[in-house]
């Protein structure tokens, strides 16, 4: 190995690009790319400055100068993407939602644990600085008690821009691209919930349109929460407490503003800190550090916590209706 952490990338789409471009902006070494054609993975490379291409995953996850893997793909290959890494001995992180179920989950974490590398679902909201610090404040007590947490992710995302998203073979729907960033915050703020509601709206395709979730846990704390991908939403989050509220303003699950409330509504802290980039770098900056203080997982995206946030998400996919063909 070289002496910095060498990158490697499975999948060559618009996220791919996104990730790349921040792992670059934070100085991290970016070694290879692949993709299921050499064109895609050769024209991916020359956009990015990638030494490395290759036409096959296989190809990817076995180059020597490949450290870790980003996997990148559609959510139903993540699971054999990320299995394919690991048995090559590379350490992964698995864009969200991390598989196309629980039981999918349990496999990548599974087999992580076995052959000692370190894996982590890509939740980069979790790494953000304005995310370090609203949970600060909450952990610190400066709203008191959480007991509500209220966050909508809807977006109009139609067919013509994103086909993906609407089929069910490449585990479309709002959940597991939108839903799974209000599901998260939930399970960081509150953890595993006691019971779940949901209704939801599908497609004539099956996949989710629109789906409501109210999560309840043992402390009598709710979550209310909304995702959907034809509706244009605000986008914006709040946690309240019993001794005041954070609002977060829109896109609230990327680096923005945010403002803390006392009881009496006044105005008490006002965050407005920029990053450089999207802000995806502080999610692989965390699995840097891991990987040379030889952790093998997060203990701000734990493995355990990404299987009960798929669980979260199974419950709420069999509430509603929404069965993919792989699990058929």
């Amino acid at each position: 190995m070289n002496d910095t952490l060498g990158w490697g990338v499975i999948g060559t789409g618009g996220i791919a690009a996104l990730q790349v471009q921040d792992l670059l902006t934070a100085g991290l070494r970016v070694a290879a790319v692949g993709s299921r054609s050499r064109e895609r993975a050769d024209a991916f490379a020359e956009r990015f400055g990638i030494p490395g291409r290759h036409g096959s995953y296989q190809d990817l996850v076995e180059d020597p100068s490949v450290d870790v893997v980003y996997v990148a793909t559609p959510h139903p290959m993540h699971a054999e993407n990320a299995l394919m890494a690991i048995a090559a001995g590379k350490h992964v992180l698995v864009e969200k939602s991390f598989t196309i179920n629980a039981a999918e989950a349990r496999t990548i974490v599974d087999a992580a644990r076995t052959a000692g590398v370190f894996a982590m679902e890509a939740m980069w909201t979790r790494f953000l600085p304005s995310m370090v610090r609203i949970m600060e404040l909450i952990r610190g007590g400066a709203i008191g008690e959480p007991r509500v947490l209220l966050a909508d992710h809807n977006q109009y995302i139609p067919h013509s821009r994103a086909p993906r998203l609407h089929e069910p073979d490449l585990g479309g729907g709002a959940m597991l691209d939108l839903g799974v960033y209000p599901v998260s915050f939930a399970s960081l703020v509150f953890g595993t919930p006691k019971t779940i509601t949901s209704r939801g709206t599908l497609t004539d395709l099956g996949v989710d349109e629109l789906a409501a979730m109210i999560l309840e846990y043992e402390s009598g704390a709710q979550s209310s929460l909304h995702t959907g991908f034809m509706t244009p939403g605000p986008n914006v989050a709040s946690v309240i407490g019993s001794d005041g509220r954070i609002d977060i303003d829109a896109v609230w699950y990327t680096q923005t503003s945010f403002t803390r409330y006392d009881r009496d509504g006044h105005e008490q802290e006002r965050y407005t800190e920029t990053v450089e980039g999207r802000g995806m770098q502080y999610q692989a900056l965390e699995v840097e550090r891991c990987v040379r203080d030889g952790r093998l997982e997060s203990a701000i995206m734990p493995l355990d916590e990404s299987v009960s946030i798929m669980e979260t998400m199974d419950t709420v996919r069999d509430q509603i209706g929404v069965v993919y063909p792989s699990e058929r």
